[in-house]
């Protein structure tokens, strides 16, 4: 396997705990990228956390040794369409993980994610690690 992936949160989540099958594919992927959404994500879980120092210094460690893709207007117009399909079918999902999906897409990228929910958007390639 080999390919340009997008890390979901709990994919990272997995990065964090060491998940053996997660560490392995990682290995084996051509390029990886974290979007700024997730680290937002994790920035919120550490300073709701009782151990903020340790854990904003391991999202800061994770943060520096990653390519992280920030949103712009390109993102947005993205975000937009998707979001909208999404009212269409009725169908709504988290509006972080809109955003998360319409960086992947703008980006070509296939979106690393454990979240059944990302398959409500056509078009968007999704792997389960």
């Amino acid at each position: 396997m080999s390919g340009s992936f997008l890390l979901d949160t709990n994919i990272v989540i997995a990065i964090f705990a060491k998940d053996p099958v997660v560490q392995e594919r990682l290995t084996e992927a051509t390029e990886v990228f974290v979007s700024s959404i997730v680290l937002g994500e994790f920035y919120y879980g550490a300073r709701k956390s009782s151990r903020l120092e340790s854990n904003l210094q391991s999202v800061d460690q994770f943060t520096a040794a990653n390519r992280v893709l920030a949103c712009d207007s390109t993102t947005a117009q993205k975000y937009g369409h998707l979001k909208n399909l999404l009212r269409e079918k009725g169908r709504p999902i988290p509006e972080n993980d809109i955003w998360i999906a319409a960086t992947a897409q703008q980006h070509n990228l296939t979106l690393v994610s454990r979240d059944v929910h990302f398959d409500q958007i056509d078009g968007l390639s999704v792997e389960n690690w």
